[in-house]
């Protein structure tokens, strides 16, 4: 099954890496300069590397990883102006610093090949998070951007730190607390899994002091904690160290009651940002990531006008009474931070869908992988849309400001009645997404993406674009990019952006990094 029409390629038709001019197509092994840029709420900071790739059949993997240069951490500034409320990134003066760490690391930002840019923490609500992207306009077609909210931010968080990779190496359930300046994220892992996560409002920066130790910038989560201990948080105040030290301590204590599955409050104000952790898996060992954990594993001893050392002392303390098992991260600040994004170019099978052809090229499409069950002969239409629903809100990518794309890995026949009840399924767990006007894009490994989309327009009528591609592999964490049709062949280029992280890898032994 092929698509409605054709439509002839732009001139060359391969996939290029985006500032290089290398083609994939004549070279067997590919280095590739990336950039890694985290941006949250209290720090910010960057990460370069040099990635080497080789084919592999007809896909290229990576197999080295090399780190050339670490920024210094940043702590993000906010514009001192009357107008902005304090919730305003100063764009300029993150800008500045961030064409200091290019001059720093001597790298020319036009070399960057791929990369990734996160925005974390509160600096996602921010009022100029548009701005603070736009400092990456020169990289836009190379970065991929992620916009992580709490959830997604604390399943990035446990890959970054190692607790992933542990449960599976250890084959035993970890503990993940990222703790930063503004929230903090507490996740368990289990063989390899993120099985939960939650989040609440706590952090080392929800009050910050001045050089001479007077309070400088109080957040409401601080105010709400300080009533719990018993005192008043004042702009301009000295805040003496047995407040400090209970600040901390009323903070730990609801940070330990969220990873026991509790919904801590305070005089009727919730502390969660998500839903409760909700997990049968009782972990023991517990790593501790974000910029608390610099003060919490002795890396870090000075000071930085927060309750850095203050809130890392007091979890450890009941970390150590609860008997868990304290591991070293491979990452503690700059576990969110992704160190490269792996480009890997496959080619769709000759049996896909596309209309209307418009449509192609679409850009950085996010994939999510839903659960998605094909065992059975009959397929459940509210089980395929709530599968896809858990994923988009997994992800938080349920607001549906873009596209994305299902990987959906067709098993058993495709019978009209099993065609029929999966398409109907994905269009309720995407309506959400359909009502913004965004297309159907579904991917497989098959060859039933022609089937699939033919359905859809043909059988139910439906009037949103599709696209529906086979024969490809994708995992959660991709970023696809689907081109236009290949001449005389049917099939489209497709170029697989990849956030790597560490991993487990063969019999037990980790890898340094992988596909996530």
């Amino acid at each position: 099954m092929s698509t409605e029409s054709r439509q002839t390629p732009e001139p060359g038709g391969r996939i290029f890496f985006s500032s290089s001019g290398r083609t994939l197509a004549e070279e067997d092994r590919i280095t590739v300069l990336t950039a890694g840029v985290d941006i949250g709420s209290s720090t910010s900071h960057l990460v370069f590397s040099e990635i080497v790739l080789e084919r592999l059949d007809s896909r290229y993997v990576v197999v080295s990883r090399d780190t050339l240069y670490e920024s210094d951490i940043l702590l993000t500034p906010y514009a001192a102006r009357p107008d902005t409320n304090g919730d305003t990134i100063d764009a300029a003066a993150l800008g500045q610093f961030i064409r200091n760490q290019y001059e720093k690391a001597g790298i020319d930002p036009q070399k960057i090949d791929t990369g990734a840019l996160i925005l974390t923490g509160v600096a996602v609500q921010r009022t100029n998070a548009r701005a603070i992207g736009e400092l990456f306009a020169l990289e836009a077609g190379r970065m991929v951007a992620v916009t992580a909210g709490d959830n997604l931010e604390a399943i990035m968080a446990c890959h970054g730190s190692g607790a992933v990779a542990r449960s599976m190496r250890e084959q035993a359930p970890v503990l993940n607390l990222d703790i930063g300046g503004g929230t903090t994220k507490i996740a368990v892992c289990a063989e390899g899994e993120v099985v939960a996560q939650a989040a609440l409002d706590a952090g080392a920066r929800l009050v910050c002091f001045d050089p001479a130790g007077r309070i400088s910038r109080i957040e409401a989560a601080a105010r709400t904690y300080a009533g719990a201990a018993g005192f008043e948080l004042r702009l301009g105040d000295e805040m003496a160290a047995t407040h400090r030290q209970a600040l901390a301590e009323v903070m730990a204590d609801r940070i330990l009651a969220v990873s026991r599955g509790e919904s801590p409050a305070i005089g009727g104000t919730a502390l969660l940002r998500t839903e409760p952790l909700e997990t049968h898996v009782e972990a023991k060992h517990v790593i501790v990531s974000g910029g608390v954990a610099e003060y919490f594993y002795g890396r870090e001893g000075a000071a930085f006008g927060d309750l850095g050392r203050e809130l890392a002392a007091a979890v450890r303390t009941r970390l150590e009474a609860a008997g868990m098992q304290i591991e070293q991260p491979d990452q503690a600040i700059r576990a969110t931070v992704i160190g490269a994004s792996q480009y890997t170019t496959q080619v769709s099978g000759s049996t896909i869908y596309v209309s209307p052809m418009s449509l192609l090229p679409l850009r950085n499409v996010p994939v999510i992988a839903p659960d998605l069950d094909f065992a059975g002969e009959e397929i459940e239409p509210a089980r395929v849309a709530a599968a896809i629903r858990s994923s988009l809100e997994r992800l938080d990518l349920a607001g549906g400001e873009s596209p994305v794309a299902i990987f959906a890995p067709w098993r058993g026949s495709a019978t009209f009645a099993r065609l029929d009840a999966f398409c109907r399924g994905v269009i309720e767990g995407l309506s959400a997404l359909l009502a913004r006007g965004h297309p159907v894009v579904l991917v497989g490994d098959g060859d039933t993406g022609g089937l699939i989309g033919v359905h859809f327009h043909e059988e139910l009528r439906l009037e949103y674009p599709v696209v529906s591609i086979d024969s490809l592999d994708l995992r959660e964490f991709d970023y696809i990019d689907i081109g236009g049709m290949i001449e005389f062949s049917g099939a489209v280029p497709v170029v697989i952006k990849s956030l790597l992280f560490p991993s487990a890898g063969p019999h037990g032994t980790v890898s340094p990094w992988h596909r996530a």
